[in-house]
């Protein structure tokens, strides 16, 4: 009864059925009540996003995955001291949460207790942590992703490289051996029984007999007597991202389950042993539990198992996949139809649009001639795909030829293995963690180049990537970002663009892309986008983002400033939004609730440099210049390459009457970007304080191309004729800079001006 329940538990789990999973395990734990079942039902709950319920069921539990389940349900709820606690024991006083000790998935744990020093500001034990869970585990990518947005993260050659391969080698073959090794002891036992039993005199009473003998074989069963609680529990986790808790249900649901779907024939065994149960049980990598098996069915005869597998191989169709062309215009059919990453056919000759070049953006394209089930992989290789039902076949016949004692066969079955029911050897295994780690180390430097905001280099190295991988969502929002960084908003918005098309169920940056369409004041675009990220997910901080920002370019800022407080509402440690929050306190003139908007973001990310600016801009209108060259420099520290931060760093620093170091920053603002027309004007005012008429015209002059109708260049080059006595230029720009439209202030200010034409500067000082 007890294993009927589980399997019932695990099958509702592995469908999405979580009420009916929750139903049937509180039945489980009534009637058979034990520490591993009630982490069964927490993971119910957790699945079911009930994170308290977990709280409740697994409070005062010592099991190690009782523990770390707990952790997760703390973390949700943001109990960060009893998660801390529950991995780190109190009367264990700074032990390291360790694989073997505390927790089934060590570098899970480790990952999880980095986020909770990361969140509450220990910074230095966060990095600690994050990169042992990536030495244990070198394809936990969420924790590189850390170290780069804590700006700690090592170059991806050296952490994507020979140590990683070894690891992950180690890793699989020991537990393809084990697998293997298991495998052929319950196959051998199978083939066994059936010289005894023929396909029409099988009766239920034997079948359930053989069914439990197979039961008993396996040590590594559920309630076998050989099992530990910690490694039975280990199968109700996924991977260490998919533990990054339970937000959303993962896709990967057989791995959530453990169990698989049943084999084609009776004996035949489906998986080998779980990993965790043959190996140690530090094994960085969270694995599924195939101990829970399918109900047994009839045996079926050698003849007749060809002819089932036959009808299954022809009758199955193609695979879905994406043909990618090397080259952009060489192969795309005539009609030049793209393929988005969600299968949708687009019929757009180029992601980018019509302004990008062949360097910034390739497309994905079907070629003419071929059908999506094939795949083109770089320099030739070919990845080989294995239907699930032809490899329990072919894990058949290899284990039948090994019992023959053929030395051939003997020497095959060394270099081959069968891992998650797929038969593999070990040169393939190798050749797999080589592409693996040459893709993470190409994806890893880009990004983490992009969290150091050198931006410019990171696009270089995206642009290595092959096609198929280039034109996902997360790349081309990667790419968006940069491109925001670099004050290309244009390059961004066709960036973004391909995003959406390539996945248009993705939030990823979309806060991003909304403030890129406000800067390009794109209200129409602006609106539409955040109708349909609000349509995909209203529970999305993203998507209140971008409501936000669409009411504030509107200079609706109270009712922005409530869309965003919701998105701060919906996700707590979402920086971006409380930076937002902030941006319009200030545009409202609310200073103090401004500032502790900033300090918000801060205390998630101390990274995040749009707070610093944000303090910096109200020191600076509230005349605090010394705090303002704090803020700007904290600013300055984590973005060195922004104009905008360098042109206001060089403002303070001017007001604090340090001219010298104020005309260094402007040329480094100028240098960062030469578009910017805000630095130049600002020299040239610097300029003006310094008395250097000339060179302050010169900037002015060269500052007109490329803002010919900026009023306040014609203003303040009309104040600089007036200091000069060169009355008649002065009126000349004054004139001009009315008929540019200029704000009421700035019209107050020029007719000022003008007034006072021929009274001297210092008369008018004391005035």
């Amino acid at each position: 009864m007890e294993a009927i329940l589980v399997d019932s538990v695990l099958g509702s789990l592995r469908h999405f059925l979580h009420r009916n999973a929750i139903f049937i395990c509180e039945r489980l734990c009534a009637e058979f009540p034990s520490e591993t079942n009630l982490q069964l039902l927490a993971s119910c709950y957790l699945h079911n996003n009930q994170a308290y319920a977990a709280y409740y069921i697994l409070k005062g539990t010592q099991m190690a995955q009782s523990r770390y389940l707990f952790a997760i349900s703390c973390f949700q709820m943001d109990l960060l001291t009893e998660a801390e606690a529950a991995l780190c024991p109190v009367n264990e006083p700074g032990a390291e949460v360790s694989s073997k000790v505390y927790i089934p998935n060590g570098a899970a744990g480790h990952y999880l207790l980095g986020l909770i020093y990361r969140y509450t500001d220990r910074k230095k034990s966060a990095i600690h942590h994050f990169k042992q869970a990536l030495s244990l585990d070198p394809l936990l990518w969420a924790a590189y992703e850390e170290l780069c947005l804590l700006g700690a993260a090592e170059e991806a050659t050296a952490v994507f490289g020979e140590a990683a391969a070894l690891c992950i080698q180690k890793q699989h073959l020991h537990h393809g051996l084990a697998s293997q090794n298991l495998q052929t002891s319950i196959e051998d036992r199978n083939l066994v029984s059936g010289r005894n039993l023929s396909s029409e005199d099988v009766s239920p009473r034997q079948l359930k007999h053989i069914h439990a003998n197979n039961l008993r074989e396996i040590p590594g069963n559920y309630h076998g007597a050989a099992m530990s609680g910690a490694t039975a529990s280990q199968s109700l986790n996924s991977g260490p991202s998919s533990t990054a808790f339970y937000h959303t249900p993962s896709p990967m649901v057989a791995q959530l389950s453990g169990v698989a779907p049943p084999p084609l024939c009776r004996n035949v065994q489906q998986n080998g042993l779980n990993p965790s149960t043959v190996g140690n049980d530090s094994s960085p990598r969270s694995t599924v539990n195939p101990t829970i098996q399918a109900p047994r069915r009839k045996f079926v005869d050698e003849g007749k198992l060809r002819k089932i597998s036959g009808r299954l191989f022809s009758d199955s169709g193609p695979r879905r996949s994406t043909r990618l062309a090397g080259e952009a215009g060489a192969n795309t059919n005539p009609s030049g139809t793209t393929v988005a990453g969600n299968g949708t056919i687009h019929s757009s000759k180029y992601l980018g649009g019509a302004k990008s070049s062949s360097a910034a953006f390739r497309s994905v394209t079907v070629r003419k001639g071929q059908t999506l089930a094939n795949e083109s992989f770089d320099e030739g290789t070919r990845q080989e795909v294995f239907d699930d039902s032809r490899s329990y076949i072919s894990a058949a016949t290899s284990t039948s030829t090994s019992t023959s004692g053929d030395p051939k066969s003997l020497e095959q079955d060394e270099a081959t293995m069968t891992i998650g029911g797929v038969i593999t050897n070990t040169s393939k295994i190798i050749n797999g963690a080589a592409e693996v780690l040459n893709l993470l180390r190409t994806l890893g430097e880009g990004y983490r180049l992009s969290c150091m905001y050198r931006c410019q280099d990171a696009l270089d190295v995206y642009m290595k990537l092959p096609h198929k991988h280039y034109n996902t969502g997360w790349v081309l929002s990667q790419i968006g970002k940069a491109y925001f960084e670099l004050v290309d908003y244009l390059g961004a918005d066709r960036a973004f663009s391909s995003a959406r098309q390539a996945s248009p169920y993705s939030l990823e940056g979309m806060d991003i892309y909304s403030t890129v369409l406000y800067h390009l004041r794109e209200d129409m675009k602006l609106s539409y986008l955040a109708q349909e990220l609000i349509s995909t997910d209203r529970l999305a901080p993203q998507s209140w983002c971008a409501m936000g920002n669409c009411y504030s370019l509107q200079k609706d800022h109270e009712t922005a400033l409530k869309n965003f407080q919701r998105a701060v509402q919906l996700n707590s440690r979402f920086a971006y939004a409380h930076t937002l929050c902030g941006h319009e306190y200030v545009a409202l003139e609310y200073f103090e609730n401004g500032i502790k908007s900033y300090q918000s973001a801060l205390r998630i990310d101390d990274r995040h440099y749009n707070s610093w600016y944000g303090l910096g801009m109200i020191c600076l209108r509230q005349e605090k210049f010394e705090f303002a060259e704090h803020h700007f420099r904290m600013a300055f520290q984590i973005n060195p390459r922004s104009s905008v931060i360098l042109c206001y760093l060089g403002t303070a620093l001017h007001a604090l009457k340090r001219s010298g170091e104020a005309l260094y920053m402007m040329e480094k603002a100028i240098l960062a970007d030469k578009k910017n027309p805000l630095p130049m004007y600002e020299k040239a005012n610097i300029l003006l304080g310094l008395d250097n008429f000339d060179e302050a015209l010169e900037v002015l002059e060269e500052l007109k191309e490329y803002a010919p109708r900026e009023s306040s260049v014609y203003a303040l080059m009309g104040k600089i004729y007036k200091r000069r006595n060169m009355y008649d230029k002065a009126m000349l720009h004054f004139g001009i800079a009315l008929d540019l439209k200029p704000s009421a202030a700035d019209v107050a200010t020029i007719k000022a001006a003008i007034e006072k034409l021929h009274v001297p500067d210092e008369i008018e000082d004391n005035l």
